[in-house]
C-alpha cells in the first residue's frame, strides 16, 4: 500500500524550493530586471510559506507590501530610468566568494538557532490534530474591500489605500521624468 501524501508537507517543500531557487537566481543573475523578477518570485514563495504555516495575515502583507508594492515600483523604476550601463552588473570572483562565505555563515547561524529551540522541533501527531483551525483570510479580504470587520458601522481603509497608490504612481512618474536623459535640439541644416 502506498503511503498517503501529506499536502501541508508537499506545499511546504514546494514553496521553500521556489523561494530558495529564485533567491539563488537573484544572486547569479547579471541583468537587473531579471534580478527584480526573481526577487518577486522568491518573496512570493516566502508568502506561500507563511500561508502554509497558518500566518495568513503575514503572508498577505508579504504579498501586498513587498511583492505588490515595493518590487513592482522597483521593476518599473529600473525599466523606465535605466541606461545601458546599469542594465547588467558585473561582479568579480572575490565579491562572489565573499557573498557566499557570508551567506554560509548566516545559514549556519539560522540552522543552529532553529534546532536549539525545543518548541520549534514540532508537535506529535495527536497534539497537531487537536489544534483547531480557523480561516483567517476572510477578514483580511473584507478589510481590503473597505468593510471593517471589527466595527461594521465605520468606514474601511480602501480610500486610504487608493490615495497611497495614486501618490506612489505620481512619484514614479516624477522620478522617471527627472531621471531621463536630456537631449539637446540640433538646428536643422538648411
Amino acid at each position: 500500500m502506498e503511503p498517503p501524501i501529506y499536502w501541508p508537507s508537499f506545499f511546504f517543500l514546494l514553496f521553500s524550493a521556489i523561494a530558495c531557487a529564485f533567491a539563488v537566481a537573484v544572486v547569479l543573475s547579471a541583468n537587473i530586471v531579471r534580478m527584480a523578477f526573481y526577487l518577486v518570485m522568491s518573496l512570493a514563495g516566502t508568502a506561500g510559506l507563511f500561508f502554509v504555516a497558518g500566518a495568513d495575515f503575514v503572508g498577505a502583507m508579504q504579498l501586498l507590501i513587498y511583492v505588490g508594492g515595493t518590487l513592482v515600483l522597483l521593476i518599473f523604476g529600473v525599466m523606465l530610468t535605466s541606461q545601458d550601463r546599469f542594465i547588467s552588473m558585473k561582479t568579480n570572483s572575490f565579491e562572489m566568494g565573499m557573498a557566499a562565505g557570508i551567506g554560509a555563515c548566516l545559514l549556519a547561524l539560522l540552522v543552529w538557532a532553529a534546532v536549539s529551540v525545543p518548541e520549534w522541533r514540532g508537535l506529535d501527531r495527536a497534539t497537531a490534530e487537536a489544534v483547531p483551525l480557523q480561516p483567517t483570510a476572510t477578514p483580511i479580504g473584507m478589510g481590503l474591500l473597505g468593510v471593517r470587520v471589527d466595527a461594521p458601522d465605520k468606514s474601511g481603509y480602501l480610500l486610504i489605500f487608493e490615495i497611497i497608490s495614486v501618490h506612489l504612481l505620481v512619484v514614479l512618474i516624477g522620478a522617471a521624468y527627472l531621471a531621463r536623459t536630456r537631449q539637446r535640439r540640433r538646428p536643422m541644416a538648411g
